[in-house]
């Protein structure tokens, strides 16, 4: 598929809730997942790693770990929200998670591999979007639960998740939000 003229000037997400979980075909899924990391990464460090999380993986995470870990700090939550909880993930096809994983290194700065790890989940989200599909960058509350990011192959302490890129299909094209004004955020130094 070719990239639209103006896509990124016309870029919209669409939110995991009204994904509809159709395959993504394979050659695609690896489409998005080289141009994921094809990001700045001063020193070459992959201070990053990604996880493609598929099938009934998406199923076994929420029941296994995203929900009880809900339950567990919410005891008391009512069943609409219980529901929403018990199939975080299932809501995409295919869920990428982005571990931001920086090294030891004396000449990187400790931020700039983060912001490479962001780059990361900004070029999957992209990507997908660019070849028609429905995408959404997702941290939500278990982007910071330790149990999640220790599956994921994180390290405690060190490691953090930067985000969850969902993939779907469009059920309905996306409607267009409110975004600020140029002049508000971009200065112009002459």
């Amino acid at each position: 598929m070719s990239l639209k003229k103006n896509f990124f000037i016309n870029r919209r997400s669409v939110v995991a809730a009204k994904m509809l979980q159709d395959p993504i075909k394979q050659d695609d899924l690896n489409t998005i997942i080289n141009a994921g990391i094809r990001v700045p990464d001063h020193g070459g460090l992959n201070p990053w790693k990604i996880i493609v999380i598929q099938g009934e993986t998406l199923k076994k995470i929420d029941k296994d770990i995203i929900f009880p870990e809900f339950i567990k700090n919410n005891p008391d939550s009512n069943e609409n929200i219980k529901k929403l909880e018990s199939s975080r993930l299932q809501r995409a096809s295919v869920v990428i998670a982005v571990l931001s994983k920086p090294k030891n290194n004396t000449k990187i700065p400790t931020w700039e591999m983060i912001l490479s790890s962001g780059a990361v989940c900004m070029n999957l989200l992209s990507c997908a979007q660019s070849m028609g599909y429905a995408a959404q960058w997702l941290t939500e509350w278990y982007a910071y639960n330790n149990k999640l990011l220790s599956y994921l192959g994180g390290e405690v302490g060190t490691d953090k998740i930067s985000g969850f890129i969902y993939i779907g299909h469009k059920q309905e094209e996306p409607k267009e939000r409110k975004r600020p004004n140029p002049s508000d955020v971009i200065n112009f130094i002459k």
